[in-house]
């Protein structure tokens, strides 16, 4: 398949499903999905401290539960847009190309097919990557994810072995 896009690094999946992306997590992710989560109650209870609201009760311990879930979610979706950049290729994704690599081949011994089998006809399917493919880069205004198979994916040369295309 073509590449979609000019990218500094190796397309792996322009539309990667919901699951490969939280599986393909790095640690760094996870650090900055944590930071993001706990940045919100932080800020609230460094703002209690040198300003106080004059409600340290109940109302601020809301506040904090309301700013770390809105934190927790700021946090996975940034984790979830640095993944998929990686597999854009618009950032160093080596250990990514690896890791599908072996995925790519455990499947294939398996004889199952690397994005998986879809019940939906071929113009869900493509309606469905039409929706999807990108959508990260809009996750300010709505979280969208791809929970669809389809064949779709953009993959450039170089990410599945020779032998295989």
């Amino acid at each position: 398949m073509q590449n979609l896009h000019k990218a500094p690094y190796p397309v792996i999946d322009t539309d990667p499903n919901f699951s490969r992306v939280v599986r393909y997590f790095r640690p760094t992710d996870y650090a900055v999905a944590a930071s993001l989560t706990a940045l919100g109650p932080g800020f609230m209870y460094w703002m209690e401290k040198y300003q106080p609201s004059g409600n340290p009760g109940k109302p601020l311990m809301r506040a904090m539960k309301i700013a770390g879930g809105i934190g927790a979610m700021a946090g996975f979706l940034t984790a979830y847009m640095m993944v998929s950049v990686r597999f854009w290729g618009l950032s160093e994704n080596s250990r990514e190309i690896k890791k599908y690599r072996v995925e790519y081949a455990k499947l294939k011994a398996q004889g199952k097919p690397m994005h998986g089998v879809s019940n939906m006809p071929l113009a869900l399917q493509r309606t469905s990557a039409a929706y999807s493919t990108g959508a990260f880069f809009n996750f300010d205004v709505i979280p969208w994810f791809n929970f669809a198979s389809h064949p779709y994916h953009g993959q450039s040369e170089g990410v599945i072995p020779e032998e295989d295309k």
